[in-house]
């Protein structure tokens, strides 16, 4: 039975899922101590979470391994890897984003090159990929069958168009759905950088589709069915590590109705539809297509296109802006005094920051929080990654959802 990864994003929340990743590991060691590979075969990513699949997948014949280099990444990272921080870089900048909101875009005119394009400069970001992912060991990978197939995902702002880019062991016939379509690819930093690039914040990047080219960013936006880049490549059971939305048993914050929101409220409300809305929705949409098939005969299950798919989520169990309002102040200032302008300095505004913290502190904590809710769930997750004796095993009904 294939059993797939699937990472969704969440900027910096994405260290969470290193710490979900280092338990997965132990628990599959627990499970087969003889095995050092990874038992997941299929790994889709989208945003932060298609470079945290994309290193893992590169070391799926040592779980472990891959795991802890992960965490060490995460538990070393600051905001200055990922984004400019210097004071000219920022003040520059920010300089031209407040003009543009106080004096609106005819400020730069028409076509005007130094007209603001994002809030933040990502180049650092690019030399981290550089230094720490190993694209080889994808193809190496993927040729010793340890991987089955690799996937992340883009938005095209030329097009409208939600891609899904992979690489696989085999010939996969690309699908297209309604405004979805999937190309296979050689993955590179550049598809890591794309599917990754927040919007407003980060800037798009220039990717080849078809013969031309065209601007990509961060694959969260309008990804209707996270969970069908995993299905198409015949995954049964599927676990997803969430970064953004909180398990459904965490209390929602108690809203202050009294004060008018900060643009940094409003922008993690925006985020907040980009990251975390479709996983729900698409969740939903597949245990009701396994109602539907556990009404077919056994017989015929086999025969149809349609198949009855597992999914485990492993959540936040406490409110990660809460964590992010405990670190602000260790932003760096110039940071922090661009996210004052907006309102995103202060505790209401800490969801926004959120997204923005790569900062050690607030990595370690979140990466601990991951390990934490992941070992909650020991006892399904060991029969999951149990390899099985032989045929299918049962279909652990307390697994459709963590």
């Amino acid at each position: 039975m294939r059993l797939a990864l699937v990472m969704m994003g969440g900027g910096a929340r994405a260290a969470y899922q290193a710490g979900a990743l280092r338990a997965l590991a132990e628990l599959a060691q627990e499970a087969s101590p003889e095995r050092r590979e990874m038992p997941f075969t299929v790994i889709c990513g989208t945003s932060a979470g298609a470079i945290n699949a994309t290193s893992i997948a590169s070391h799926a014949d040592d779980f472990a391994q891959g795991a802890a280099r992960l965490v060490d990444v995460w538990s070393n990272i600051t905001a200055g890897q990922v984004y400019r921080t210097d004071w000219p870089g920022i003040a520059a900048a920010g300089a031209r984003w407040l003009a543009a909101l106080a004096f609106g875009w005819a400020t730069f005119g028409f076509g005007a090159r130094r007209m603001p394009r994002t809030l933040l400069d990502n180049g650092p970001l690019e030399h981290l990929l550089a230094r720490t992912m190993s694209f080889h060991r994808i193809e190496q990978m993927l040729d010793e069958r340890r991987l089955h197939a690799l996937a992340v995902t883009a938005i095209s702002y030329s097009s409208g168009r939600h891609l899904t880019f992979y690489q696989a062991s085999e010939p996969i016939s690309a699908w297209r759905r309604a405004q979805r379509t999937a190309r296979m690819v050689a993955l590179t930093p550049a598809h890591l950088l794309a599917s990754a690039s927040i919007p407003y914040v980060f800037p798009a990047v220039r990717l080849e589709l078809d013969g031309r080219h065209e601007y990509f960013g961060d694959g969260s936006i309008r990804q209707i069915a996270p969970l069908s880049p995993a299905i198409h490549f015949g995954a049964r059971r599927i676990v997803v590590i969430g970064a953004g939305a909180p398990s459904p048993e965490v209390p929602a914050a108690r809203p202050d109705i009294d004060v008018y929101p900060s643009l940094a409220q409003i922008g993690q409300q925006v985020l907040a539809s980009v990251f975390l809305d479709s996983l729900g929705a698409d969740i939903e949409r597949l245990e009701h297509i396994n109602r539907v098939v556990l009404q077919l005969p056994h017989t015929v299950e086999p025969e149809s296109a349609w198949h009855h798919v597992d999914v485990l989520t492993i959540a936040p169990r406490k409110r990660i802006e809460l964590i992010a309002a405990r670190h602000l102040l260790e932003l760096p200032a110039s940071v922090r005094m661009l996210l004052g302008a907006v309102g995103g300095n202060r505790a209401s505004g800490a969801a926004f920051a959120s997204y923005l913290l790569f900062e050690r502190a607030f990595t370690c904590e979140l990466i601990e929080l991951g390990y934490q809710d992941t070992l909650a769930q020991r006892e399904v997750l060991l029969t999951w990654l149990k390899p099985p004796a032989g045929g299918e095993p049962a279909r652990p009904e307390a697994a459709r959802r963590g």
